[in-house]
């Protein structure tokens, strides 16, 4: 730690040597007062009877109503395990089967990063942020302006994600416009991500027969298939159903191939309250949470205690228009309410936060990104995605908003990691001696200067200078300091994370794009 020298302002202020603090290299580990997996789960918004209500509801529509459209593999996979097939078509599930596909489930896992220090363990109410989606335009601060995402785009995405040490996996958030074959597309998103990040990623197949081809990368990434299969560093983001219930076909074949593969898979349903689900909030819940737990039974019957994460990802519509409203309140409140479901159920659960429908990085922006992430955090959802970076109800995705994120997440997670109360914290000796005899004041006390970096949170580019102050340094604007932190990153981070034979093999093999 290093404390900024100035000229002492004042005997009462204590001088600025006192007050401002800076870090001047990474701190260790065990003294971050923010690290990876803080727990969480200190907000609930549904009350207990409310969750098991909400259980009840979803079991009796598993077993009532069913998903209709699987396909002929997933018809032999769940009713094999004891699931039934109705005259319409539609798959039912009775509550003893949930219940034992339930007892056999995944706890507890762990998701891999290909530098083991970014392995995140999955486990009670442990909150991670990242990032995900497929927004189709990178915004443009500077221009002002919306325009097609590239593949370099992404791997520049996932590089300022590997920097950002309050974002803490990535998962695909843009999709790589420039590249026409769809089959090409998949191998630079997933070789984009990789390549830009040791942190654990996430990724999607646009179509089954793509996965093969991708998996003949992902071994040449890991170094063999049996590397790759003792420690998976990619996980299959899996659109499973088309809410409403539904299952979505072409994904639930991905879904089977890369499970055969050792991929762990998100069980994704993305209904949206008052279109393809429900308006009410609790009932918007009910459905994702009985889709999820057909997946739950369809991982579980192909292939028992197969790595899955309960994907309960229900978003918001604005009633007056039909438009989605990811930076909604109500928004917010399905993601907590989510996060207590997997709680109830004790298993891994992932939704979305943090994201803005503001088409800029500006204050809407900010309250939007702030409030989920908050909400999010303090329930104990353990995968927070979309965390930063989105735009515009997912449609855009802005480099800037991540390095603004990274200060945001920052501050979410000191707001999870709470109030230390410790015989240390709460000792009456400081205050004793600052005022009987002492200064008055606690600037520049032992104590103080001992917690400036393991109980306080200091953005980067945020800026708390006094008015006085912000006009001597030429009144620094936010956005143009997150630009310039951008390309600082960028431009230190160099190329590929792989050596270059790898690179080079991979280059021969496939046409990369960036």
């Amino acid at each position: 730690m290093s404390i900024v020298e100035a000229p002492q302002t004042s005997r009462r202020s204590g001088g600025r040597a006192a007050r401002v603090a800076m870090r001047a290299a990474p701190l260790a580990e065990n003294i971050r007062p923010v690290r990876p997996g803080l727990p969480g789960g200190q907000y609930k918004p549904l009350t207990e009877a409310g969750v098991r209500r909400i259980h009840e509801a979803a079991l009796d529509a598993l077993e009532n109503i069913g998903l209709a459209n699987a396909p002929k593999s997933g018809i032999e996979i769940m009713t094999g395990a004891g699931a039934i097939l109705g005259e319409d078509g539609r798959i039912r599930f009775p509550r003893a089967l949930v219940e034992d596909m339930l007892a056999v489930a995944a706890r507890d896992i762990t998701l891999y990063g290909r530098d083991p220090k970014y392995d995140m363990e999955l486990s009670g109410t442990r909150v991670y942020f990242g990032t995900a989606g497929a927004a189709v335009h990178i915004v443009d601060v500077e221009k002002r302006e919306y325009r097609e995402s590239t593949a370099k785009d992404l791997f520049n995405a996932a590089q300022l994600v590997h920097h950002l040490d309050n974002i803490h996996f990535f998962q695909r958030a843009m999709v790589c416009r420039d590249v026409g074959d769809n089959f090409l597309m998949d191998i630079n998103t997933l070789y984009g991500c990789c390549a830009g990040t040791s942190k654990h990623v996430g990724t999607s197949f646009s179509d089954p027969s793509h996965v093969e081809g991708c998996f003949d990368l992902i071994h040449m990434m890991a170094g063999g298939e049996d590397k790759w299969r003792a420690r998976p560093f990619v996980s299959n983001s899996n659109c499973f159903v088309v809410p409403p219930m539904k299952f979505a076909e072409e994904s639930c074949i991905t879904m089977e191939a890369c499970i055969r593969a050792g991929m762990p898979i998100l069980l994704l349903s993305a209904g949206q309250a008052g279109a393809t689900a429900p308006a009410p909030l609790a009932t918007a819940i009910v459905q994702a949470v009985a889709e999820c737990l057909a997946g739950v039974v369809y991982v579980n019957a192909m292939a028992p205690g197969h790595p899955a994460i309960f994907g309960t990802w229900p978003f918001v519509s604005d009633l007056r228009t039909g438009a989605m409203s990811g930076g909604s309140g109500e928004q917010a409140l399905l993601t907590a309410g989510c996060a207590q479901m997997h709680q109830f159920y004790r298993l891994p659960g992932g939704a979305a936060a943090g994201i803005a429908d503001s088409k800029l990085p500006d204050m809407q922006a900010g309250w939007e990104q702030a409030i989920s992430n908050v909400m999010a955090g303090l329930s104990g959802l353990n995968m927070v995605y979309e965390a930063v970076g989105m735009h515009a109800s997912l449609l855009g995705f802005c480099l800037e908003s991540l390095v603004l994120g990274d200060d945001l997440l920052g501050q979410v997670q000191r707001c999870v990691r709470g109030i230390d109360v410790t015989e240390d914290s709460v000792s009456l000796e400081t205050m004793r001696s600052v005022c009987m005899g002492g200064p008055g004041h606690y600037l520049g006390d032992p104590q103080t200067l001992s917690l400036m970096q393991t109980e306080y949170v200091y953005p980067v580019v945020a800026d708390r200078t006094s008015p006085k102050e912000w006009a001597e340094i030429g009144k620094p604007d936010l956005i143009a300091k997150a630009i310039e932190r951008k390309n600082r990153i960028l431009s230190e981070a160099g190329g590929p994370l792989f050596d270059r034979v790898t690179d080079l093999a991979v280059r021969e093999k496939f046409k990369i794009y960036f």
